[in-house]
């Protein structure tokens, strides 16, 4: 059996808070987690239901750095329709909203895009204080974390040892040139003991000219991640990771709902159901059930010319109809 976790970084927008016409709590809300469209809800009580329909188990990743603005309550009306549907609460964590808090605030005088920005000290005190305002929003104590930008480096995972964590996900193979500075190589695709931390990569299918794409249901189309499913069932990963968000359903400016992307989780869902050999787990009761070493990991589903057409098509139809998120 291939252990899939689908994951969902679920955060409100520090963009939207802090722009130039700031919405306030209840409004990020609706557009950043509830996603309240004209066409109804597309945000995570979406997800949630649609998870209930097709029996799937989801990971979400909470950010609790908007209580530095808003307090517990905001980060509570995350949790809670999360916890009530039975699914998994882990951390999260953008440090965007260091420098929004308000003077004399717990970290004065910190600011830093990424948590690896910052002193292996000063991690674990972000760390530590992100966990225990997750658990006082009614979370159960988390045990895996994802960096926000997937921001981490080696620091990180010393510090989420410290603090008490078994598992981050922040590594990503298929994007290049991104946030992460964890040190850790392409092709390493599969859970591997690093820093003392299991790291749980996000997953990536072979693209057009050698290159990876990530495992994010925007970047990939339906085709792509049926294809990587079946090649990680039928290959030696006994996991694959996918990542979504709480708000990639609809556009957050104009409310408009994707219905490119919202049909294409729904297809994931329907086919993590109808797929023989996976199953999805989580990261509280079913952790991953091996740890590799680099000589044993296996290669991504190599790229389809018929399947990366599809998604150019699709990816061309969503942003002329729908724009950006």
């Amino acid at each position: 059996m291939t252990s899939v976790y689908l994951t969902i970084d679920t955060e409100y927008s520090s963009a939207l808070a802090n722009s130039p016409c700031p919405v306030d709590r209840a409004e990020n809300f609706a557009r950043s987690i509830a996603c309240l469209t004209p066409d109804g809800p597309a945000g995570i009580t979406h997800k949630l239901e649609l998870l209930k329909r097709y029996g799937q188990r989801a990971v979400f990743f909470v950010d609790p750095m908007p209580a530095l603005v808003w307090g517990v309550a905001a980060i509570e009306d995350v949790v809670a329709p999360i916890l009530a549907a039975g699914q998994d609460v882990q951390l999260h964590c953008h440090t965007e909203w260091l420098k929004f808090a308000p003077p004399g605030g717990p970290f004065a005088g910190l600011e830093g895009r990424n948590i690896k920005d910052f002193a292996f000290e000063e991690q674990c005190r972000i760390l530590e204080w992100a966990r225990d305002t997750l658990v006082a929003a009614g979370a159960p104590d988390p045990v895996a974390f994802r960096a926000g930008n997937y921001g981490a480096n080696r620091d990180t995972l010393r510090a989420l040892r410290e603090i008490g964590l078994y598992y981050d996900s922040s590594h990503t193979p298929g994007i290049v040139g991104g946030d992460s500075a964890l040190d850790l190589r392409a092709t390493d695709t599969q859970p591997l003991l690093y820093e003392g931390i299991i790291e749980v990569p996000v997953s990536c299918v072979g693209d057009l000219g050698g290159r990876l794409r990530h495992a994010q249901i925007t970047a990939l189309s339906l085709k792509e991640m049926r294809a990587a499913l079946l090649h990680a069932r039928d290959g030696r990963m006994t996991c694959f990771t996918l990542v979504s968000h709480s708000f990639e359903l609809i556009n957050r400016r104009s409310l408009a709902v994707n219905k490119v992307v919202r049909a294409r989780f729904e297809g994931l869902c329907r086919a993590l159901q109808d797929i023989d050999g996976i199953w999805t787990a989580d990261f509280a009761q079913s952790a991953p059930v091996k740890v590799f070493n680099r000589a044993e990991m296996p290669r991504p589903v190599p790229a389809s010319t018929i399947a990366v057409g599809l998604r150019y098509a699709e990816q061309a139809v969503s942003n002329t109809l729908y724009g950006a998120l």
